[in-house]
């Protein structure tokens, strides 16, 4: 940056620049902390040890020091390239209709407080209720920085154990539902997209909307051929809008499938292929006979399954995100 001809290239200077930001806020966090470690050792050799006033100043300053170490190290765990990328949100209800359907809605809500509670914005961009309550299906983008590196782990199946709501004997009753992460890609990353490989529907939009949702085929289905991956969008006003958006989702998803078949084939030639499978369950919530959420991958547990519920989840991200980088 101090050779003089470096503004000659605008594309190339704000890409040093970027760069430049991105080194320094990994570095000077680091040595912030490690200068603070430094005085903190500084002061405790000349610190009488009957001095009480000051030995609990320096506990104070340690403890300080301590959360900070542990925020950075939380943000070490981050470092894939596409972990600071928004994240693309789906839940699925699965069998067992509106108990299913309830479970979704609750899974939806307790990811909606989480985003709320780290400043993250969520933007529905379709969603089917189910038949009696709760829902069928949703997606949405939850956006803001290392929002997919937070929600990654949440990729799989959810069980909640419960006495359900909807049944007049006071039964209990188990009941399923997926979860899909995969990050927002970038408009420069290229996708190849063929249009002959789409089958692109038109359809009217369900739930509330008002006139133009109910009376135009504003609503977008897009089903790529090749494989199979189908995308939707009906939350937006107009058709081309939606269309927009849904071809947004479908260039995510085949980046990520490209991604994760590179994935499983760099894990065959270390000969530590973990089983990743879409449907695998990974974690349950017992709301009955006891509280208690466990996640079974890592065997964290936590007794208070309504605070979870709540969007209280951040131990169970960080415990993942430990338990990958040991893998």
């Amino acid at each position: 940056m101090a050779q003089p001809n470096f503004w000659d290239d605008n594309k190339k200077a704000n890409e040093i620049i970027s760069d430049l930001k991105n080194t320094k806020s990994i570095i000077d966090p680091y040595l912030a902390l490690e200068e603070g470690f430094k005085d903190l050792e500084g002061l405790a050799e000349i610190v009488e040890a009957s001095d009480e006033n000051s030995v609990q100043h320096l506990k104070e300053d340690l403890l300080g020091l301590d959360a900070k170490f542990r925020d950075l190290e939380f943000k070490v765990l981050l470092g894939e390239d596409v972990d600071k990328s928004n994240a693309i949100l789906s839940i699925n209800a699965g069998a067992g209709g509106t108990e299913a359907c309830d479970w979704a809605a609750m899974l939806f809500r307790m990811y909606s407080k989480w985003a709320a509670s780290k400043n993250l914005k969520i933007q529905q961009i379709d969603f089917l209720s189910g038949e009696e309550a709760g829902i069928k299906n949703v997606m949405a983008i939850v956006k803001g920085d290392y929002a997919y590196g937070y929600l990654k782990g949440e990729s799989g199946v959810h069980r909640l154990v419960r006495i359900s709501p909807f049944d007049a004997n006071k039964r209990r009753h188990t009941s399923f539902a997926s979860v899909d992460v995969i990050p927002e890609i970038s408009d420069n990353i290229k996708v190849d997209i063929k249009e002959a490989d789409l089958r692109i529907d038109t359809y009217r939009a369900g739930g509330a909307g008002g006139q133009h949702v109910n009376k135009t085929d504003s609503a977008v289905r897009i089903t790529h051929v090749p494989t199979g991956i189908i995308v939707q969008c009906q939350n937006e006003r107009s058709q081309y809008k939606n269309k927009k958006m849904a071809l947004k989702v479908l260039k995510a998803r085949l980046y990520e499938t490209e991604r994760k078949k590179k994935e499983e084939e760099l894990a065959k030639q270390y000969a530590q292929k973990q089983k990743i499978e879409w449907g695998s369950q990974i974690r349950s919530y017992v709301l009955h006979p006891y509280s208690m959420v466990k996640d079974h991958r890592t065997n964290f547990q936590f007794s208070n399954a309504e605070g979870v519920l709540e969007g209280n989840i951040d131990n169970f991200i960080e415990a993942y995100l430990k338990w990958k980088a040991t893998k």
